[in-house]
């Protein structure tokens, strides 16, 4: 466990921050890996039908992992406040309440499959792939909802290096078995789904166990189970929020998914490829958006309002270095990079993913600030401001769709993303300009202070 309350904010972000980048870092890559994979063993046409339904999963995976992150704010200011059951109570309650939520996400999603692939236009050609890739995903969902909530779970008090080493084994597995699958056992994009489900529910019930056997407050008993009816409300205020704003996010992108699934297999596996690299060019805004969400619940538990100003530019300034670089790599070696991701040497597919990844890239400190600041008002308690946010976007990406892609083709999707990531900012930018001005008095309660050391192994 890790108190985020005391020392310098910069350094103990970092020391927070860095294992949770390397996990995304072997999570995307076992995600590239994949897409290789397919991409040079199934060919092309296999890689678009896995490109074109993967929107779907990850609008379903991307609501549990808020629902569960949200959870996991309860829990960090239990602990920040240094309030041991508190701390039990919300973590029991997140896993049970997770628990049901996916097995309820997962009827609707497998019972209405073909609705789904229907509304995304996935062409003819490629609904038998996308169809054995996408059921097998979701029928996982569960099993990646337990690692999201245990890796939360650690998070919130500050381990972030178990769920690392946790990640690192899962996406070397997924490696071995998409290869196993894929390449020997013929099994076709089914087989790189199945290896992903086994890897990730290798990584959950592993996580769980070191939960449990590691930390003396994780071993619940049945009685922790029985929430009650005001702690059910407050995990799902908490934990709806977060999920609500990121579930907004993928709805607006399947619109999106929607309409580039009529422009041709060349344009499906450019986006696709497009997006994976993204993911990677874009993940320390998602690690330090993580990062403060803890920082902020742990200091607001604590009572140290004062370091959340530190903290938060602390991240502002790593974030946009980040960027800086980023666009200089995308306009440097992103044709090489497409290459690398699907192995493909197509023309068309490496020039529309290349300017893709050019214009997004020259917008990445305002996608930074959106994914930083969102996080720190909901670790500070506001659960409004991020979700109108994200209504915003879904607003805009549905707009775009219907109105701008029919005129610009591909180039309305590439603009869509810079143009709602201006939007969005807006009513962030405002609220936490309002924050910045109140005068934090910085006291430290020392009961606090003893109430977290208590919890310490």
């Amino acid at each position: 466990m890790k108190d985020l309350t005391k020392g310098n904010p910069a350094k103990i972000m970092l020391t927070f921050a860095v294992p949770v980048a390397l996990g995304n870092v072997f999570q995307l890559f076992y995600s590239l890996a994949d897409t290789r994979i397919v991409g040079s063993i199934l060919g092309e046409g296999a890689l678009a039908a896995v490109g074109a339904t993967t929107s779907i999963s990850t609008l379903f995976i991307g609501f549990l992992s808020g629902l569960t992150g949200g959870f996991a704010l309860l829990t960090a200011k239990s602990f920040g406040a240094g309030e041991k059951e508190g701390v039990r109570r919300y973590s029991a309650g997140g896993l049970l309440l997770g628990t049901l939520t996916s097995l309820f996400l997962t009827l609707i999603c497998v019972g209405g499959l073909n609705i789904f692939l229907k509304l995304l236009n996935v062409p003819q050609e490629l609904l038998s792939d996308a169809k054995a890739y996408i059921r097998i995903i979701l029928l996982g969902m569960v099993m990646t909802m337990l690692y999201n909530a245990c890796a939360n779970i650690l998070r919130s008090v500050g381990d972030t290096a178990a769920p690392l080493m946790f990640l690192m084994g899962s996406s070397l597995l997924n490696i071995f078995l998409a290869i196993l699958f894929v390449y020997h056992f013929k099994m076709g994009v089914g087989g790189a789904a199945i290896a992903t489900v086994i890897s990730q529910s290798a990584a959950a019930l592993l996580c769980l166990f070191y939960m449990v056997k590691r930390y003396p407050v994780f071993r619940f008993r049945l009685g922790d189970f029985k929430i009650t009816l005001s702690e059910a409300r407050e995990l799902y205020a908490s934990g709806l929020s977060m999920a609500l704003m990121m579930s907004l996010v993928f709805f607006g992108t399947l619109s999106l998914q929607r309409v580039i699934n009529t422009f041709g297999m060349d344009i499906i596996v450019a986006h696709t490829a497009a997006r994976k690299i993204t993911e990677f060019f874009m993940l320390p805004f998602s690690v330090m958006g993580v990062t403060m969400a803890t920082f902020c619940g742990q200091n607001m538990g604590a009572g140290r309002t004062d370091r959340i100003r530190l903290g938060l530019k602390t991240a502002l300034t790593l974030t946009f270095i980040w960027s800086g670089g980023m666009v200089l790599l995308s306009y440097l070696a992103a044709p090489h990079l497409i290459n690398m991701v699907t192995g493909t040497y197509n023309k068309e597919v490496l020039k529309t993913a290349s300017l893709y990844l050019r214009i997004n890239s020259l917008f990445y400190m305002v996608a930074a600030s959106i994914s930083i600041f969102r996080n720190t008002l909901q670790g500070t308690g506001d659960h409004k401001t991020p979700v109108v946010s994200s209504f915003i976007e879904l607003v805009g990406k549905v707009a775009i769709a219907m109105f701008l892609a029919p005129v610009l083709n591909y180039m309305g999707i590439i603009v869509a993303e810079p143009i709602v990531w201006i939007l969005m900012v807006i009513p962030l930018a405002a609220k936490i300009r309002k924050i910045g001005k109140e005068n934090y008095d910085g006291k430290q309660t020392r009961a606090c202070d003893l109430g977290r050391d208590a919890l310490l192994p």
